[in-house]
């Protein structure tokens, strides 16, 4: 389907749920819709699961557990590599589904592809290279096995904003470690992840190891569903908020749980910076995926004898955008997910202007069709505005500046949050001050952008708990067995 029209798209999207290999309506015949931001367009109707569903769900992800660790991992890894490759196959098709349904640009959509589809491949290959340990214990009395063990079902909650990769973060992993799933995408954007579970249909994957429920009552059916002995796993992106109501919900089954919280980012030039380096990371930084995502830097923090050069840089690439649906050619800057959005970030500019800040460009929503807000710049924000506190989630870039690298390091760090941040600098031992001083899950040095399949992504600090990805991706879906045995050479 290389050149597949948007209604012909949407009719091989399943519209139902995935239930122990069955896709099946709601209990109920409880229906959501989806909506396209960028036209308020309705684009298509989809169950919307009850209690009784995410029950149903969670039975057959139970059922299918002890099958499925006992698979061999390299069996496990192929149907992995296999969806990895089919995804390939049909990176037209993702990527414009993901633009209908979010909203962002055609271009970058297809970069989501490639990075969900990576996910796939990285822990195909991790799936065969899970360990343990043997050796005599210090006494010489025993020898000591250590052994991983698939955690057991697992409960999926991914966000709206990156729909594909999120899946993808999540279930390949569980899938690779042993581990079955019941995954519930966001009501704003749950086609992807539908149509995606129905490729790994395709590639064989068995009944019941991966089970999809859509909703409107999130909580409605969640709750129920953390709330059962039989869960082990609970993996959850979105805002920080509702990630602490999670773990408290989780605390009385005593879940493994992983959060992929909010962010704060703060993006630090300094006076020795490569500017057209810096502004070129900014851009990416600010402005991927309309500035809809945790690692958006919010916070530009600009040595005060470069930010005026800074900001009319920026200013200049920003001026150059083009605003639109992503479908269209050349746009640069999509719609919000919604209303909501829009307001919000609306809130923030004129909150920041209103402190003293200077509007540089932008600064007001789009009227017309669709939820769109104009990319804007602002500078000379000052301390106490909420734009400094609070995720914009918008194409809002907000400069303060600083006056020497512990004015850096304290603004940088002065929010409860902590997942990623950006430091531009030519001065290699300054570098690796910020590396450590900056308080941070990860960092770009002289990047904008720092996500990879191959590399453990999280924060800390009230952005979260644990890591997906990496090395260390697998082992979120993996518990520890220490056995000790005799000495074999005693008497």
């Amino acid at each position: 389907m290389t050149h597949v029209t948007e209604a012909e798209l949407l009719q091989h999207v399943p519209n139902e749920l995935f239930i122990n290999g069955e896709w099946v309506p709601a209990a109920d015949g409880a229906t959501l819709t989806v909506h396209d931001p960028a036209t308020g367009k309705v684009i298509k109707t989809i169950a919307s699961a009850g209690v009784a569903d995410g029950a149903a769900a969670l039975d057959a992800a139970v059922d299918a557990q002890a099958s499925w660790a006992a698979t061999p991992p390299r069996v496990r890894g192929e149907i992995l590599r296999r969806a990895f490759d089919l995804m390939q196959e049909r990176k037209h098709e993702f990527a414009l589904l993901m633009t209908i349904e979010m909203g962002k640009p055609l271009s970058e959509a297809y970069g989501e592809v490639a990075y969900g589809g990576e996910f796939l491949r990285w822990f195909s290959e991790e799936a065969v290279r899970v360990t343990g340990r043997y050796g005599t214990n210090p006494e010489g009395t025993g020898r000591m096995i250590v052994s991983q063990h698939p955690v057991g079902p697992c409960f999926l909650i991914t966000p709206w904003n990156f729909p594909l990769a999120m899946a993808t973060r999540k279930i390949a992993p569980a899938l690779a470690a042993g581990c079955t799933v019941v995954i519930k995408p966001a009501a704003l954007t749950p086609l992807t992840t539908l149509y995606f579970v129905k490729l790994l249909e395709e590639v064989g994957l068995p009944a019941g190891v991966v089970n999809v429920i859509t909703t409107s009552t999130s909580g409605a059916v969640s709750d129920p569903i953390i709330a059962d002995p039989r869960l082990r796993k609970l993996s959850f992106t979105g805002s920080t908020p509702v990630g602490q109501k999670l773990i408290q919900q989780s605390a009385q089954g005593v879940l493994r749980t992983s959060m992929e919280l909010g962010g704060n980012a703060p993006f630090v030039v300094f006076e020795d910076a490569d500017l057209d380096k810096a502004v070129e990371g900014a851009i990416a930084a600010k402005f991927r995926n309309v500035g809809q995502a945790c690692t958006a830097a919010n916070r530009f923090i600009v040595h005060e004898s470069i930010a005026e050069e800074f900001a009319r840089r920026v200013t200049e690439r920003v001026n150059d955008f083009t605003v639109g649906r992503g479908t269209e050619a050349g746009v640069n800057i999509g719609p919000l997910i919604n209303e909501a959005a829009v307001a919000k970030a609306d809130a923030l500019v004129q909150d920041a202007v209103d402190r003293g800040a200077t509007l540089l460009t932008g600064g007001s929503a789009i009227d017309g069709i669709g939820t769109f807000y104009q990319p804007t710049v602002i500078s000379g924000v000052t301390p106490g505005s909420n734009i400094l506190h609070e995720e914009i989630f918008g194409p809002v870039l907000a400069i303060t500046p600083f006056v020497d690298e512990d004015d850096a390091v304290r603004i940088a760090n002065d929010t409860e949050y902590g997942l990623v941040s950006y430091v531009f600098t030519q001065d290699l031992a300054r570098g690796q001050r910020m590396i450590e001083r900056l308080q941070t899950g990860m960092m770009g040095l002289n990047l904008g952008v720092v996500s990879n399949a191959a590399a453990p992504f999280g924060g800390v600090k009230q952005s979260g708990l644990g890591r997906e990805g990496g090395l260390e991706g697998i082992h979120e879906y993996l518990s520890t067995k220490y056995t000790l045995t005799p000495d074999p050479f005693a008497g």
